[in-house]
């Protein structure tokens, strides 16, 4: 088996060496096959906790007898449904197996080994992966009081800098950039360098706090705005993302990307999901209700945690956060630590529904000795 291990390690690409698989966490399944644990609460994925809008879910039902076709390579219906809604043309739209997959079909088809991506420290472990596994130099900048440092960003542009990737808002922080602080960012940017914002949690965000980056897509800036329907529209075991960008852009991913990489069942939920307002209201209301519930619970603990734009909180607990994590599991609450992104002492939660956070609450108190 060593010799085995040794020759694939000759045979792969230099560059994944040093690559750790991504770590998504354990399914609940599993977790309540613990001796003794029933029940869990699942708040360690940023999730919806009132599940599918009930029309994707319709959707879905009514395509169930098509499966035995190959879906629409060109999601068509989906494409169009998404550009009457946000006033673009379908020419600027690339679907993807969640937005994880254009993230790392962008680093692949403009990063090579002579080129270098920026990207702020910590955000999301796929920006990272996704550049090193091209070769690319990786060009780290601590955030600033837990947000994006958009003018040291701009500062570590060289003439090899081909993207820059930046998550608003941010994950693990929650945090995100004023608008102003995204014009000045680009006015900084040379034109041909690309900056991929990822809004995996933009429908959460505040009104005041969404940038008009459509504005520049239409504009022909180059431009790759992210979205998703795992987050607020309730459909992440479908795996359904979407980036917006100048339709020359979106032809050279169109090249490299799978094809029918976006399942049949995926784009006629999503199509339904983007219609459904009413779902969309109420996950927004849950979200302020429970991030308002949640915020006071951890001010009454005495523990620092930092406002978030997003559905999920990042909280100190003073403790290693691998320790608690593994207690709060035990106890049938699932969470994410932050140690793997440099943040020992923080835990990263899903603002779920009242009982759901109660149950938190109560376990991390249990479990922090009740003080």
């Amino acid at each position: 088996m060593r010799a085995l291990v040794e020759m694939i390690d000759k045979l792969a690409s230099p560059y994944l060496k040093g690559l750790i698989p991504y770590n998504p966490g354990r399914p609940v399944e599993e977790v309540e096959r613990e001796p003794g644990v029933r029940g869990v609460v699942k708040l360690a994925s940023n999730e919806n906790p009132l599940g599918p809008s009930p029309l994707a879910v319709k959707a879905i039902q009514a395509a169930l007898l098509g499966i035995n076709r190959y879906p629409d390579g060109g999601g068509f219906s989906l494409k169009w449904a998404l550009a009457e809604q946000l006033d673009l043309e379908p020419e600027h739209f690339i679907l993807g197996n969640g937005s994880c997959e254009i993230i790392d079909l962008s680093a692949r088809c403009f990063l090579g080994p002579q080129d270098e991506g920026i990207i702020a420290d910590p955000a999301f472990m796929v920006y990272r992966r996704a550049t090193k596994a091209t070769g690319a130099r990786l060009v780290l900048v601590p955030l600033k009081e837990h947000r994006h440092d958009l003018a040291e960003m701009a500062r570590r542009i060289t003439n090899r800098t081909k993207m820059i990737f930046i998550g608003n808002p941010n994950n693990p922080t929650g945090t995100c950039v004023e608008p102003r602080e995204i014009d000045a960012f680009l006015d900084w940017v040379p034109e041909e360098v690309i900056v991929l914002f990822d809004e995996a949690y933009y429908e959460y965000m505040p009104e005041e706090l969404k940038p008009d980056l459509l504005g520049y897509v239409r504009r022909g800036r180059l431009v790759l705005v992210l979205r998703t329907f795992s987050k607020i529209h309730g459909l992440a075991s479908l795996r359904v993302g979407y980036g917006m960008a100048p339709p020359p852009l979106v032809q050279l991913l169109d090249r490299a990307r799978q094809p029918f990489n976006v399942n049949g069942l995926a784009q006629v939920a999503a199509v339904a999901a983007l219609g459904d307002s009413d779902h969309l209201a109420a996950s927004r209301l849950l979200n302020e209700a429970g991030k308002i519930q949640l915020y006071q619970q951890f001010q009454d603990l005495g523990l620092s945690f930092v406002p978030t734009a997003a559905n999920f909180i990042l909280v100190d607990v003073g403790k290693d956060a691998n320790e608690v994590a593994e207690a709060l599991m035990k106890k049938g609450v699932m969470i994410h630590p932050m140690a793997r992104y440099g943040l020992r002492t923080h835990l990263r939660v899903t603002i779920g529904t009242r009982e759901e956070n109660d149950r938190f609450i109560q376990a991390l108190l249990d479990t922090l000795g009740g003080s």
